[in-house]
């Protein structure tokens, strides 16, 4: 293709070069899979943000990762899918729809389930809409014609198709059981879905009277509300104080019912009065002892978290309010004896920050054992999933290995509702993925399945599954790579693996990428509650996309967390602005080359090979790295590389033969920064894709968009070690005339006399070639290059790798100028050197600053000190003391 007119604006403007790219690309094809059988497919499905809202900066952080690993495989030349979507989030839209109903001053119950349900469809769409925008800006190259929703047609179909063939399977079963209730929005929730916190409460003492008047027993509990329901006592079967009270019965007190003392193994005698109350009903491990006792379960609370009927005269009242009013009630009896402070961890929703109550009801689980002991028997072999980093295997095998099964009812009405009917005369459980023949004797169970049950299915229910003729399912299934978070690996990772062995018989992603949290520059979790969060589009709009995409892939090492910071991005925009300005130069100079035109087999200079080298070097070390995930590496290597190498080092040394008279020279070099700059562009694309697009459209190239070229690859014949090191040499020498230029003030533009003593006639052989570089960086009036030189009485040296550079002192500086400036810094500083100590040789401050003040102290006396001493031993030599 002709090189296009270079248009490249003077300064860097990413919301001028961002707007309007992604929709070129999404025009041009370029991010749809394109099911080449020439190819090797890579897979990618996009952990489905929840439609609750707009996306926050962890969401950027994934998705910048998983484009980075999309676009190198793209340019790698594998037939890449990388599949987009989103969750329906049960319970969370759900609150969300219903707040703003409440807004309105409606209810659920007052548009029915059917409009209820419309208005959330509503919802779903306008929020899809906006997280669609926010890929947009971030330039994520998804392919958005195989775009799922977890309760699209497809995917409710192979929802029913799972609950029914794990109920079939005896996997899922409906029963009786204690579960962990919401009350704030009326549904069970599961294990993982409580945050337990640390509460003040209280532990209350009771004495229950024996029925036959000869004394009574004690019991303690936290929960005094829940005594309403005790159906027995428990002791433990060889507790000598209670053996002889093992069957006979106590009369629970306000409620007058008589209930037994049981023995059983459950009871810790040593803790406490070695005596508990059982509410089978209230407590999941009373539930256990009362299925061992035949126990009655007696449920004495609403779904609300109100107390029902069979709370007697507390009927009605807020479990919390109840309470105090039983405890005053029990006190009153005398039954109340002690009330001791106690700090416990209670366990909260974390939908909606209620106290979660252990509740009894029928709700419907999965039979977690077998489904387990297969994902923790995939780890013992090759097909295994590799957690990176591989720490996290552990936190996953060990959820796995102390697994209970897993209540997935919801009484919700968005979401997947149950696809079990119940006859209405017979209460006969019909299930299946069609409703039955005879619709009108039976009723559908009202419950939604928990959300995590749908996304479990995502990596291959959004393929084409469960017809496993599906054109995509048999093309892209098993995923090549998860990434997520490490906080739900126990939500969603390990579910998605148990599904995945159980419905495809092998692993559903080869790798999982685990990333860790943003917190803010303090370490303080983002959050509402402390105003610290970050709106990832506000950052685009000040400083693009490319930007933050840059800092969130390369700040933190696979599995860390990550801490955000304004003046990192800031950092970031400077490394791009740094890259535009180069390019723009670089391409200022391509004189219309044309890519056919590119040579690069022409004599070289020395640094024409160092950077070829160095790219060759580059190329191998960022490929190696981001097959690993070690994109905080890569992004320290093309920092290195692009700011360092190529734009502070080999631009400026290509304006040598740029500005010379040597048309040969010139076409090598203009061919040079053309291949190098393109290759450089293909390195950083994933990263920043739009600012590679931008320059690598204005560059000589072949092909439609970067998007689809190939990644570089190292070409050895390009390598040249010996270059290499002569360039290694030039450099350290350009720095070290640099640094003591500036430690006596003299600026480059100065003409300085200078003497090189080369170590042997090798590197002067080299110095002699390249003496033209040190002739233009060094600005010397006169340079002597020898292996043998006659070292002048009062001069600078420095020692670099295979030579000493001389810097005579006359001509340099004015001696007695110079002199005179270094004594009056040295009385400054002597000055502050004596305010420091004598304040820190003061009692009175010592006792009265705090710490941090007085190691400030020190810190500044130190600095002062050292200051100090570097001068006077510049003055000592300058007076040749």
């Amino acid at each position: 293709m002709e090189q296009k007119e270079v248009t490249m604006p003077t300064k860097y403007d990413p919301n001028t070069i961002e707007n309007g790219r992604y929709k070129w690309w999404l025009e041009g094809k370029y991010f749809e899979a394109k099911t080449d059988q020439e190819k090797q497919p890579y897979t990618i499905v996009i952990p489905p943000p929840n439609v609750t809202g707009k996306l926050h900066l962890g969401h950027a952080w994934d998705t910048t990762l998983q484009d980075i690993l999309t676009r190198m495989k793209r340019m790698q030349g594998y037939d890449v899918l990388w599949l987009p979507g989103m969750d329906h989030a049960g319970i969370a839209t759900q609150a969300k729809v219903e707040a703003k109903l409440r807004e309105e001053g409606k209810s659920r119950y007052d548009l029915g389930r059917e409009k209820f349900l419309e208005q959330t469809w509503a919802w779903k769409e306008e929020y899809a809409g906006f997280i669609r925008e926010q890929w947009s800006k971030l330039g994520l190259g998804l392919d958005y014609t195989r775009e799922r929703f977890t309760m699209d047609k497809g995917l409710s179909k192979a929802v029913n198709e799972v609950f029914v063939k794990l109920y079939k399977k005896g996997l899922i079963y409906r029963g009786e059981y204690i579960i962990n209730w919401d009350p704030a929005t009326k549904t069970a929730i599961s294990d993982i879905e409580v945050i337990y916190k640390d509460v003040q409460g209280a532990f209350y003492h009771m004495n229950y009277p024996l029925a036959d008047g000869s004394g009574s027993i004690e019991v303690a509990t936290t929960r005094p509300e829940t005594m309403l329901g005790d159906t027995a006592v428990a002791v433990h079967p060889e507790d000598e104080r209670y053996k002889h009270l093992i069957g006979k019965k106590v009369i629970l007190p306000i409620v007058g019912r008589e209930i037994p003392i049981v023995a059983d193994d459950y009871v810790d005698k040593e803790f406490g009065s070695g005596a508990v109350k059982i509410t089978p009903a209230h407590d999941p491990n009373d539930f256990e002892v009362g299925n061992r006792h035949n126990l009655e379960r007696v449920l004495v609370m609403n779904e609300d978290g109100t107390m029902n009927a069979k709370a007697g005269k507390y009927n009605g009242l807020d479990r919390f309010e109840c309470r105090k009013q039983i405890v005053k009630d029990l006190q009153d009896q005398g039954v109340l004896f002690k009330i001791e402070d106690h700090l416990h961890s209670v366990g909260h929703s974390e939908r909606s920050g209620a106290v979660v109550e252990p509740y009894l009801s029928t709700q419907w689980f999965v039979k977690m054992q077998p489904l387990a002991d297969a994902s923790i028997e995939l780890q013992q072999n090759d097909g295994k999933v590799n957690f990176v980093p591989d720490r996290f295997e552990k936190t996953y095998l060990r959820w796995m290995e102390n697994i209970r099964d897993w209540c997935i009812s919801r009484q919700l009405w968005w979401g997947h509702r149950i696809p079990a009917w119940y006859h209405k005369e017979t209460g006969e459980i019909y299930v299946n993925q069609q409703p039955p023949a005879d619709p009108e004797n039976w009723e559908q169970d009202n419950d939604v399945l928990d959300t995590w049950f749908s996304s479990a299915l995502w990596p291959f229910s959004t393929l084409g599954w469960p017809d496993e003729d599906a054109a995509d399912y048999k093309r892209y299934y098993p995923t090549a790579a998860l990434v997520t978070g490490y906080d739900i690996i126990f939500f969603w990772v390990s579910r998605m693996i148990f599904q995945g062995i159980e419905f495809t018989e092998q692993r559903p992603f080869k790798d999982v990428l685990i990333h860790g949290l943003i917190r803010d520059a303090e370490g303080r979790k983002m959050s509402k509650s402390l105003g610290n969060g970050i709106d990832p589009m506000d950052v685009i709009d000040q400083y693009g996309a490319d930007a933050l995409r840059y800092f969130l892939a390369t700040g933190s090492s696979p599995g860390q967390d990550l801490r955000f910071s304004m003046e990192k991005i800031e950092s970031t925009w400077n490394f791009a602005n740094k890259i535009w300005n180069a390019s723009r130069f670089a391409l200022m100079n391509m004189d219309g080359l044309k890519y056919a035109e590119i040579d690069i087999t022409g004599e070289k200079s020395v640094a024409d090979k160092w950077i070829l080298t160095r790219l060759n070097e580059t190329i191998e070390t960022v490929t190696r790295l981001s097959e690993r995930y070690e994109f905080g590496e890569v992004g320290r290597v093309l920092y290195n590389f692009i700011w360092d190498e190529f734009c502070d080092w080999y631009i400026e040394m290509a304006k040598l033969p740029l500005y010379g008279e040597d048309e040969a020279a010139k076409k090598t070099t203009r061919s040079i920064l053309a291949y190098v700059l393109d290759n450089t562009m293909r390195l950083l694309h994933p990263f920043m894709p739009f600012i590679t697009e931008e320059i690598w459209q204005n560059l000589p190239h072949e092909g439609e968009s970067i998007t689809m070229v190939k990644w570089p690859e190292v070409d050895s014949s390009l390598t040249d070690h010996q270059a290499a090191e002569e360039m290694k040499l030039l450099v350290e020498m350009i720095r070290s005339v640099r640094n003591s230029r500036a430690e006596v003030n003299t600026p480059m533009s100065k003409k300085i006399k200078m003497i090189v003593k080369a170590k042997d006639q090798a590197v002067l052989a080299i110095l002699e070639k390249n003496k033209a570089y040190l002739e233009r960086f060094c600005n010397p009036e006169e340079l002597l290059l020898a292996t043998e030189v006659a070292v002048p009485d009062k001069a600078m040296t420095s020692i670099v790798t295979g030579a000493e550079i001389i810097l005579p002192l006359e001509g340099l500086i004015n001696l007695d100028e110079e002199i005179a400036r270094l004594q009056k810094e040295w009385d400054k500083l002597n000055k502050e050197v004596e305010r420091v100590q004598k304040k820190l040789s003061n009692e009175g401050f010592i006792k009265k600053a705090p710490e941090k003040v007085i190691e400030e102290e020190k810190a500044k006396q130190t600095d002062y000190a050292e200051k100090r001493a570097a001068v006077e031993e510049r003055l000592n030599e300058l007076k040749g003391e």
